[in-house]
């Protein structure tokens, strides 16, 4: 059998990444149980969402073995659209501004 395609990762990495996704999940879940408004509980939400999709897509999906190519074309896709996303946003919210200006 080739070496390159029996090699398993060690059980012990799976479950340091679950406990790192449950405190994660438990971080999150504070900014709700502490009461924590306005941006600072988006942005805390955001990041921790973030963090969390990034270890599963690295460890259970592997990309983080995988070719540069491969994650690229599988993470560059996304980001563009978030980009994409905050130029919506920005417009849409300069649009309202304008619309609140000229025509009151």
């Amino acid at each position: 059998m080739d070496q390159e395609h029996s090699q398993q990762h060690p059980i012990s990495l799976y479950l340091k990444i679950w406990g790192l996704l449950f405190v994660l999940s438990a971080l999150s879940y504070m900014v709700d149980y502490l009461q924590i408004q306005g941006l600072w509980r988006w942005g805390l939400i955001l990041v921790f969402m973030l963090l969390k999709a990034g270890l599963i897509m690295a460890v259970f999906m592997h990309l983080a073995w995988e070719r540069v190519a491969l994650v690229t074309a599988i993470v560059l896709p996304p980001l563009l659209l978030l980009v994409l996303v905050g130029l919506m946003a920005a417009e849409a919210d300069h649009t309202l501004t304008s619309r609140l200006t000229f025509f009151r």
